[in-house]
């Protein structure tokens, strides 16, 4: 009898996983797997090779009426299928994205599917609602339970206190790394964040086609390996305040995350992996998974450099004139960009009434439609800087009547803010923008998500931990250098930064100081140079005054000829937090960047990928007092010998060069 009762309870212990179904989606190449297993719960697993890298994960989504997507859900289908095609790509890092994956759609009987890819460099899924009526989604469950405790690269959420509080903020940090259980379980982290797995693997997590759904924040609740998604719900009561009052402040939320649409496609929760540290430059997750171009015809939409003003205070000298938020200024600076051959002049915070919050009252001291007019004589355009409420309070009269003026863009900040409310004044943004053909630069605002693939326009993003740091920021509380052998692998892997690089006054470890009016980088001035290769950026700032430009023509001439959009992009030789090299091609023209962190480095360079086993290169290398004086540097013809030049890089120094 007793033996009948044990075989009995063994039997009622085996009966859940009985009724697990398992399924499973492998890569074109077959190397990474996602494994689904739906039962009362669905959870996934991740697996590259024979590796386990996530362990089961629960993924559900919560709405309205006490329902929840993924919890004692009712599958009516499993259907596979298989893709091969490519994307051409709009103003990006290649002309072309591939576009292979096998795909998993799965069907429930309460009124969603589950969307699953995999890519040969990562996997992704999503919920997809079938529902015919509008609804509020509640939470969504994400989590990411790594196999093991693994070091990881994140970014806090640079603001104190609670999750509330930390929902404000500019998505700007430096990395921290730790293992995954030691993470604070009270600091929400922003995306993407980057695990460092076995055997040189990485683990990237982020998030793609986010156009009207909340961001996802990622933390460890439990101090052990796993992350969980966190979300700002939905804004009840909002009011204008902020930086000099630019700002909607949100005062109180809502119990949701999102009144959502019928049959409305949710985020794709994105795990790419990489075998080689360099591949994370490469990774099109992001590009692929989002929506495609709704713009329509892009002939208007003219990716470039800007002159800038606000980085070097506008620090014009040995002019007859007193400079600043003036006329006289701004044709300075379209004089320069004229010369040069930029493209763009952008009038950041100043041109229009402090605090005020509106983009019709402009200072006495500008004269916007004769800077408009001289800046067309000299084939610049002008791009205006607009705070987030300013922008919105009255976004088409304003787009309308600056485009007619012949405004080319706006360069709109102060958002700081994910939640649905926000993510969905960008969309709006980007296709009024289109609408009147004008350029969107978002600052202050979050990672992309692949909006700049839906709208062409969106030139950039912020959401980087740039160069503005240094205006501010000392050697003991900021190490720049560090950040910057380390953004290429994370922030970059979601797409574009405008980072602001082109610092002419270069300081060392022991030289550099923060100062507003006359601001200097960290490292040496070919570090600088080879950020404009390294660091995507269609619409590609020159921080520095004029006045400093003019003095260094070399540098000045070199970075006003590197584009911007690229035809083609092979990562070389790369190790997350020591040195960074990427090799760009435009046209038949390859430029090389590369960046170390403080130690010194020498580097051999197989350029044989080119097709140049001999020849020459023109190179911007550190000079050799470089470790003493950071502005110190050499451009030289170097030879190719067996289609390898070797470089040696000071500390903080860099160098660029380009094949003709």
């Amino acid at each position: 009898m007793k033996r009948l009762v044990c075989l009995m309870m063994s039997m009622v212990s085996l009966l859940p996983i009985c009724a697990m179904k398992q399924y499973e989606v492998c890569s074109p190449d077959a190397t990474l797997k996602i494994s689904l297993s739906i039962g009362e719960t669905i959870t996934y697993s991740v697996f590259k090779d024979s590796c386990q890298l996530m362990n089961p994960s629960q993924i559900s989504m919560q709405v309205e009426g006490g329902k929840a997507y993924g919890i004692n859900s009712r599958l009516i289908s499993a259907r596979k299928e298989s893709h091969q095609g490519e994307i051409k790509a709009l103003f990006y890092k290649k002309d072309v994205v591939e576009d292979n994956y096998n795909a998993m759609i799965l069907r429930f009987k309460e009124g969603f599917n589950i969307e699953v890819r995999a890519y040969d460099e990562g996997v992704a899924y999503r919920f997809v609602s079938t529902a015919k009526k509008e609804f509020k989604v509640l939470n969504e469950q994400a989590d990411f339970n790594f196999a093991k405790d693994w070091k990881i690269w994140v970014p806090y959420v640079r603001e104190d206190g609670g999750f509330e509080k930390q929902y404000w903020n500019s998505f700007e940090n430096v990395n921290t790394y730790v293992r995954l259980s030691e993470l604070d379980s009270r600091q929400l982290s922003f995306l993407p964040v980057l695990v460092d797995a076995d055997m040189g693997m990485k683990i990237s997590i982020t998030e793609a086609d986010n156009e009207n759904y909340p961001g996802m924040y990622l933390y460890n609740a439990q101090g052990k390996t796993m992350l969980s998604a966190n979300y700002a719900p939905y804004p009840k009561e909002e009011k204008n305040g902020g930086h000099n009052n630019l700002e909607e402040v949100v005062l109180s939320r809502e119990s949701f995350l999102v009144q959502s649409k019928a049959e409305a496609k949710f985020p794709w929760r994105i795990i790419s992996v990489s075998t080689e540290d360099k591949q994370l430059m490469n990774n099109d997750m992001v590009y692929r998974l989002a929506s495609p171009n709704r713009v329509g015809d892009t002939g208007w939409i003219k990716p470039g450099k800007v002159a800038w003003d606000w980085w070097n205070n506008w620090g014009i000298y040995n002019v007859s004139f007193k400079t600043g938020v003036n006329t006289e200024t701004y044709k300075a600076y379209i004089d320069f960009a004229s010369k040069k051959n930029i493209e763009y002049v952008i009038l950041d915070e100043g041109w229009a009434v402090n605090k005020q919050a509106d983009l019709f009252q402009i200072v006495p001291e500008i004269d916007l439609k004769e800077i408009i007019r001289y800046a067309g004589t000299k084939n610049v355009g002008i791009i205006l800087w607009a705070g987030c409420y300013a922008f919105d309070r009255d976004m088409e009269h304003v787009c309308k009547h600056y485009s007619e003026m012949g405004v080319k863009g706006f360069k709109v900040d102060f958002m700081n803010r994910d939640d649905a409310k926000m993510v969905e004044f960008h969309r709006r943004a980007a296709e009024m923008g289109a609408k009147y053909h004008l350029l969107m630069d978002f600052h202050g605002t979050y990672k992309p998500t692949g909006l700049n693939r839906t709208y062409p326009n969106v030139l950039n993003f912020e959401g980087v931990n740039g160069q503005e740091q240094n205006k501010w920021s000392t050697m003991e509380t900021y190490n720049q250098v560090q950040y910057d052998v380390e953004v290429p692998f994370l922030r970059m892997l979601s797409g574009q930064m405008d980072y602001t690089q082109g610092a002419m006054l270069n300081g060392t470890k022991s030289t550099y100081r923060p100062n507003n009016t006359q601001p200097m980088s960290q490292g040496t001035r070919c570090h600088q140079l080879g950020e404009y290769v390294v660091f995507f950026s269609p619409l590609n700032m020159l921080c520095d005054s004029p006045t400093h430009y003019e003095k260094e023509p070399e540098c000045t001439d070199f970075i006003a000829s590197i584009p911007v959009v690229w035809n083609e992009t092979v990562p070389m030789d790369s190790k997350v937090g020591e040195y960074v090299v990427v090799a760009r091609r435009s046209g038949s023209t390859w430029y090389v960047g590369g960046l170390t962190n403080w130690n010194a480095r020498d580097l051999t360079l197989d350029l044989s990928f080119t097709g140049r086993m001999t020849g020459t290169v023109e190179a911007f290398i550190d000079g050799p007092n470089a470790t003493k004086f950071a502005q110190d540097y050499v451009k030289k013809e170097m030879k190719i010998s067996e289609g390898k030049v070797k470089v040696h890089l000071a500390p903080g120094g860099g160098f660029a060069m380009r094949l003709k």
